[in-house]
């Protein structure tokens, strides 16, 4: 049986230091000059050209303010501080580029579904159908505090309301145009047939949404919907709404539980078994030979920064881990943020009890995903194991140094990994995100898909396409 090809995205954040910790001080770094087009430019055209499937922007609404109870160590060390916005980059993105697509994170805590469908389906006729939206729904109390609330939602009410959140976007991109609406007849003076244009009439616990969406239909209506998270509220979430699923871990075995789990919850709502992708995060460290692969690596860990590891530990986690010694034991502690990353290390093996420590040096490079380190054989061996063990349909690409990491990949281990058969050809044409992971001419939801159904408040019309 041939070999499927892997899904690969880059995988990085609208900032200096992603999920590797202090690396931006490398001589080699260029992260620094995340501020200006060329820097962004350079990365998506490096990729394209590989034939990665996406760039998959990460973000965050507030200051890394956890660690010592203040944002001076994530300003010091640049610990994904200070963030830009990622929407603003996609059409630039897109212009310089034929077939990258790029998946971009949003909170539903802090949008507003009306205001957000306009964003997307603009940022979908821009890039002919290359978006996908990363749904998420935030984790830092210093996002609730500087966005008008007194302190975050309940974990669980927040997938509540992201839930109403994508109820609200289906209708609005799936139901309140119809197929055949905008007719741009000159002769009669006609752009817009208004009896086919509908209001949705939404009026929920979080959104009173009644009128229509203010955007013509786009080549996917609904950009493809990418979706993090492990609790079970979240893999509820993911199982109803995710065309791919993004799950963390540092075990093969945990992420295969998740994928397990989602995908039988899936299934029991309707979907088919393949109706979601799955991947996870890695960060490559190669080299044309195995010596030179790992002298990189050694050169790299000289940079890391504990500090700065233990700022992100503490922002993912919801727990100020300055107020622990570096040899006290991790233990799992319920709070309001992602539970998924703490969950992980304390279970992530057997025969080890982690510290606190040692947790700030395995972040230093690729944060909480696990780091591959080898020439180009050995590196596609460690993908395709991983990618079968953890039954994923492939990987975010994690930086060490930007764009150094990626320029050593598409380099060193793309030629491989094409040689293999486990990266795609260049498509004829151009294609959308969705008909990438879902197959050529699949450009809209699948019909399996709960947003399918909001197809429904539009009047079937013979002559609707």
């Amino acid at each position: 049986m041939a070999a499927k090809p892997l899904i690969l995205n880059g995988f990085i954040m609208n900032v200096v230091g992603h999920v590797s910790a202090g690396l931006w001080r490398h001589p080699a770094d260029r992260a620094t000059d995340y501020t200006g087009l060329d820097y962004w430019l350079h990365i998506a055209r490096l990729l394209d050209e590989a034939g990665f499937d996406s760039l998959f922007i990460a973000d965050a609404l507030g200051q890394l303010d956890v660690y010592r109870g203040n944002a001076e160590t994530a300003l010091r060390t640049a610990a994904q501080t200070p963030v830009n916005d990622p929407l603003l980059l996609v059409s630039a993105i897109a212009a310089a580029t034929r077939h990258l697509s790029v998946g971009v994170t949003v909170s539903t805590t802090y949008e507003h579904p009306y205001l957000l469908a306009r964003k997307l389906t603009t940022l979908d006729h821009l890039t002919r159908g290359r978006v996908a939206w990363n749904v998420v729904t935030s984790v830092l109390e210093s996002a609730a505090r500087n966005l008008g609330l007194d302190t975050q939602m309940e974990h669980d009410e927040r997938y509540d309301r992201a839930q109403e959140f994508l109820d609200v976007t289906y209708k609005l991109w799936e139901g309140s145009w119809e197929d055949g609406a905008v007719l741009r007849d000159r002769e009669r003076g006609v752009h817009v047939d208004p009896a086919r244009v509908h209001p949705i009439g939404h009026a929920g616990k979080y959104f009173q949404v009644p009128g229509a969406h203010l955007s013509e239909p786009s080549v996917q209506r609904t950009p493809v919907i990418f979706q993090a998270g492990t609790s079970p509220r979240g893999r509820e979430f993911a199982a109803r709404n995710a065309e791919v699923v993004f799950l963390g871990g540092a075990r093969p075995a945990d992420i295969r539980e998740s994928v397990d789990a989602i995908r039988a919850r899936a299934v029991a709502l309707g979907r088919a078994p393949d109706a979601i992708r799955f991947i996870t995060a890695v960060t490559v460290i190669t080299a044309a030979g195995s010596a030179a692969a790992h002298a990189k690596y050694e050169d790299l860990l000289r940079y890391t920064d504990e500090d700065a590891a233990l700022t992100l530990f503490s922002a993912w986690t919801g727990v100020d881990w300055s107020r622990y010694p570096r040899d006290h034991p991790l233990e799992y502690i319920e709070t309001n943020a992602g539970r998924s990353a703490l969950r992980n290390f304390t279970r992530i093996d057997a025969d080890r009890r982690w510290t606190v420590g040692d947790v700030a040096r395995y972040i230093g490079i690729g944060g909480l995903h696990p780091t591959f380190v080898g020439d180009p054989v050995e590196v596609s061996d460690a993908l395709e194991r991983y990618a079968d063990e953890a039954g994923v349909d492939g990987f975010n690409l994690a930086y060490a140094v930007s764009p150094g990491t990626f320029e050593d990949f598409v380099t060193h281990v793309v030629p491989e990994l094409r040689r293999r058969g486990r990266l795609r050809d260049a498509p004829a044409r151009p294609l959308t995100l969705r008909e990438r992971l879902q197959g050529e001419g699949q450009q809209r939801l699948r019909a399996d898909h709960p947003g399918a159904r909001f197809r429904e408040l539009r009047p079937q019309r013979e002559e609707a396409a």
